[in-house]
């Protein structure tokens, strides 16, 4: 639906039930999608449903959508990432075996080519791409451990791109000949404040269970334009290098010399997921169980290894934050477990790219990162204090709009929120780390009695220290948690699920959540997340100088 003007729009949501009947629409009467101009909310909590299921069971490596498909050096895992602007791809793949044990011996990636041939028409392709290849190693110094070494991993970027096209492409090497058969992605829209896609999926603390593919089934179901990944990808790291698994590692493995993982996981994840990811562009931030550590105190190799980034694209020296054209939005991707502080790396590219955005072709302001700043589970509670510290204010001065988190496993929408105070002007936080993962769903809340977490269990990942503090003002001043629903959380549930956000046009978007538990088109919260740049002051780039408007 398109509507004609942002000032005409305030009707809209009134009108909407109106609307569908007179369409012959199923919607009922009392449908009606309430706004953030309506706001701020009062508190809703939705009691968790015992019958479902908290807890999660992974796929089997014995399971056919995981298995290995491919003969020999074809490609299998294949996926599709953005690039900064519309007129740019990423196509990836995997070629050859991965192996696991004591003696593994790493492919030589320079063995296959990377070649992507592609083209408007199904055949025969116009256009033919190269790109590079990589093999990685996860590599554990302790007598007993396995390590594991990853098949050919191919990054080739498309350019010269139109917009909102749709295009066809194989991958693989033609000289074996080892290519793919023919899949398509459609390209983003122009940027512009009247061209977005029109269904942008978000999930988070995905992994691979039985809810997974129920998550990933009911996601589909809604023709994504977009995946946003917003970290924890495999839980790889739930299990120890022999693929003995736990849905509490600390818990049953507390004797292990370091943290393992099980890196066929990841394989088993990519095969899944091709079927979705191959035509659909996914775009994915890291997460904590992504961290990996390995030999030579080495981090996050299989996130960085596997996934292309538009990084260099959007002025960034680092897969743990990069930022994005979709249309008229600007998504900015950062990253919570490096340095975050206001005289790192990360700080001043965030500082650049945010004075670089051009509110009248990108109105939108998207970003994301994995650990909620708002968030009032009792799990992971006001556990990156650290990083709101430091980037809040900075978000908020550039008019974010809208945030989305994962990390805790349940799903919360605020309402509009600065410095813990209700603000017109702050943006609408959306947790939805409910993707379906092995670990415990999160039912408990900090605001119920006895379930207030002691400051110093939440450290930052990070920093490593303790930033969160007893409030100093408002109804839970002197205290670390409020002994009701906070004012900032507007609506809160505990199932798995996911997100689609649809952007109407400069100033409305449609977010609904989905639960798993329910038919494909039964909602489980919706709204209309509305930006008012008439009031809210934003800082903007004018010839070179930034100003205040």
């Amino acid at each position: 639906m398109i509507f004609s003007s942002s000032s005409s729009v305030p009707a809209l949501a009134a009108i909407t039930c109106l609307v569908v009947v007179v369409l012959g629409c199923y919607w009922p009467v009392e449908a009606r999608i309430p706004t953030t101009l309506e706001g701020p909310f009062e508190p809703v909590t939705v009691p968790f449903d015992q019958s479902l299921r908290g807890n999660a069971v992974d796929l089997p490596e014995s399971d056919h959508r995981v298995r290995r498909r491919v003969k020999g050096f074809e490609p299998e895992q294949i996926s599709v990432s953005l690039s900064a602007n519309y007129d740019s791809v990423w196509i990836s793949w995997v070629t050859g075996e991965s192996q696991i044990g004591y003696n593994i011996k790493p492919l030589d990636p320079k063995s296959v080519a990377s070649v992507v041939r592609y083209g408007k028409l199904r055949y025969p392709p116009t256009h033919e791409a190269t790109g590079y290849s990589l093999v990685y190693n996860q590599l554990y110094p302790f007598e007993g451990l396995q390590n594991y070494t990853s098949g050919i991993i191919h990054h080739v970027r498309l350019t010269g791109l139109k917009p909102n096209t749709l295009y066809f492409y194989r991958c693989g090497d033609p000289s074996i000949p080892a290519m793919s058969e023919i899949y398509h992605f459609r390209t983003m829209p122009v940027s512009g404040p009247w061209s977005y896609p029109e269904r942008i999926a978000v999930v988070g603390d995905l992994g691979l269970t039985y809810n997974t593919t129920t998550t990933i089934s009911h996601l589909t179901s809604n023709d994504p334009n977009l995946v946003l990944l917003i970290g924890d990808v495999t839980y790889a790291n739930l299990y120890l290098t022999n693929g003995t698994g736990s849905d509490c590692y600390s818990c049953s493995f507390p004797h292990s010399p370091i943290h393992e993982t099980y890196q066929p996981r990841w394989d088993y994840w990519g095969r899944f997921m091709e079927n979705l990811i191959s035509k659909v562009p996914i775009m994915v931030i890291e997460g904590n169980h992504e961290i990996e550590e390995q030999a030579e105190n080495k981090t996050f190799v299989a996130y960085s290894s596997r996934f292309a980034f538009p990084s260099e694209e959007s002025g960034s020296s680092s897969t743990f934050y990069y930022s994005f054209n979709a249309g008229g939005i600007h998504f900015i991707m950062l990253g919570a477990y490096i340095d975050f502080t206001r005289s790192g790396k990360q700080y001043k590219w965030l500082e650049q790219d945010l004075a670089n955005v051009d509110r009248s072709t990108t109105p939108w302001l998207v970003a994301t990162w994995h650990p909620p700043w708002y968030s009032t589970y009792e799990a992971h509670y006001r556990e990156a204090e650290c990083m709101r510290l430091e980037m809040e204010e900075l978000l908020y001065s550039y008019g974010v709009d809208i945030v989305f988190n994962g990390h805790v496993h349940a799903y919360e929408r605020s309402n509009r929120v600065y410095n813990y105070n209700l603000d017109p002007c702050g943006p609408v936080y959306l947790t939805v780390g409910d993707g379906g993962n092995r670990e415990k769903m999160a039912v408990k809340y900090a605001d119920e009695p006895g379930n207030c977490p002691e400051p110093s269990t939440t450290p930052d990942e990070y920093i490593g220290g303790f930033c969160a503090k007893n409030f100093t003002s408002g109804p839970a001043a002197g205290k670390f948690c409020w002994d009701r629903q906070p004012d900032y959380s507007a609506f809160r549930e505990s199932s798995f699920g996911h997100g689609i956000l649809e952007v109407k046009n400069d100033t409305w978007a449609l977010w609904t959540w989905y639960r798993n538990q329910d038919s494909d088109n039964k909602v489980g919260d919706q709204i209309y997340i509305v930006r008012q740049p008439d009031k809210c002051h934003v800082r903007q780039v004018l010839k070179s100088w930034i100003v205040d408007i």
